[in-house]
């Protein structure tokens, strides 16, 4: 997460596995990993001006997953501890199957003090829309 500009921090302790749960906490979705679709499927269904990569695939890569919508939620619910995030971007979150084999996909900001929840074609892409992940260890 840090190499692509992220900053991974505990969010929580799983105790029956002994794992602790890392989010994505930088302020924004980082440079590193904005300007993707959803995920190959999308982006092999782009015809023109595709994009160099995908929120699933980079997710994949770099050993993370993308945040869900609840965790996103907790991650926003934080900002009570003197945190807001993506106030001036965005980010992908894992989509549901049904949601997804409809070709759609959703993400997530903070806006007006609340998490809004978004839809948009899973092959759309945005300078300001990256995504978030999770890491367990």
């Amino acid at each position: 997460m840090e190499t692509s500009g992220g900053e991974p921090d505990v969010v929580d302790h799983d105790k029956k596995t002994g794992e602790y749960i890392f989010y994505d906490c930088s302020a924004e979705s980082t440079k590193g990993r904005r300007s993707v679709c959803y995920d190959h499927e999308a982006l092999e269904s782009r015809k023109e001006h595709k994009p160099e990569n995908s929120a699933v695939e980079m997710a994949a890569d770099m050993g993370i997953e993308l945040l869900t919508e609840e965790q996103y939620r907790e991650l926003q619910s934080r900002h009570l501890a003197g945190g807001n995030f993506d106030t001036k971007t965005s980010s992908w979150i894992k989509t549901p199957a049904d949601i997804r084999k409809l070709g759609g996909a959703i993400f997530a900001d903070w806006r007006y003090g609340h998490v809004f929840v978004y839809h948009n074609g899973a092959e759309s892409y945005y300078a300001a829309r990256g995504f978030r992940g999770s890491l367990r260890v």
